[in-house]
């Protein structure tokens, strides 16, 4: 990737936790980002429970600055918090990072570590929400998988929808005959992480974490976000 000091800088924003693991998660993967990213200022910042705070980083960062969430679905995070901290900014938000195929590479890596066989059945276990959007992001993520595998995926949710973990296991179990496999649908370290690590399936893959394909999708969605800004009229 082309870029420089003078090129719009990169805040990338998690949503936060209180976990130190969990923030050690997320500047593993900045560190990956900025290793990539050819030069261009790369930022992290929370919305909540962690420092720095969005607006914090924003002011630090200067005008022009892409904001890339590391989430993985839309919801009340990027539409409303992101979304009014950027603008009030003056800086653009990128998508989240899901759904996206990039991401398939990641989860069918973890999967492969847990030891899943390629054609073993997969319940996508994401942290959950009642955001309509976010679950349909989630489960576009699992069609999207279900592509890559050639093998029925099932979405799942830890909270706030359904069907729980347990419930998709038990219903792929029972439709396709074979054991199947769990794949956390999440970057970090925290209680949606435990509560998926404990699901009853024959393998369990841990979480996203700093994977390279997860470090290129951020530079992806900035990339993206400061070409439209250019183009734009």
């Amino acid at each position: 990737m082309t870029g420089g000091r003078s090129g719009p800088a990169l805040v990338a924003v998690a949503h936060g936790s209180r976990d130190p693991a969990a923030q050690r998660t997320v500047e593993e993967l900045l560190e990956r980002v900025r290793e990539q990213a050819g030069g261009v200022r790369v930022l992290g910042a929370y919305v909540q429970n962690a420092e720095p705070s969005l607006p914090a980083v924003l002011a630090e960062a200067g005008p022009g600055a892409v904001v890339v969430p590391l989430l993985l679905s839309r919801g009340y995070h990027v539409a409303v918090d992101i979304a009014r901290a950027a603008e009030a900014a003056g800086a653009v938000a990128a998508p989240p990072l899901g759904p996206d195929p990039a991401l398939c590479e990641a989860i069918a890596d973890r999967l492969a570590e847990a030891g899943a066989p390629p054609s073993a059945p997969v319940v996508l276990a994401a942290a959950g929400s009642t955001d309509p959007d976010a679950q349909c992001d989630v489960r576009r993520q699992a069609e999207l998988l279900a592509a890559h595998r050639h093998a029925p995926v099932l979405a799942a949710y830890a909270t706030a929808a359904g069907p729980t973990v347990g419930e998709a296991i038990a219903d792929l179990a029972g439709r396709t005959g074979e054991p199947v496999a769990v794949a956390a649908y999440l970057l970090a370290p925290g209680r949606f992480a435990d509560a998926v690590r404990g699901a009853s399936a024959t393998w369990v893959a841990g979480r996203l974490g700093a994977h390279r394909a997860v470090a290129r999708l951020v530079l992806d969605r900035y990339a993206t976000a400061a070409r439209a800004t250019l183009i734009s009229p």
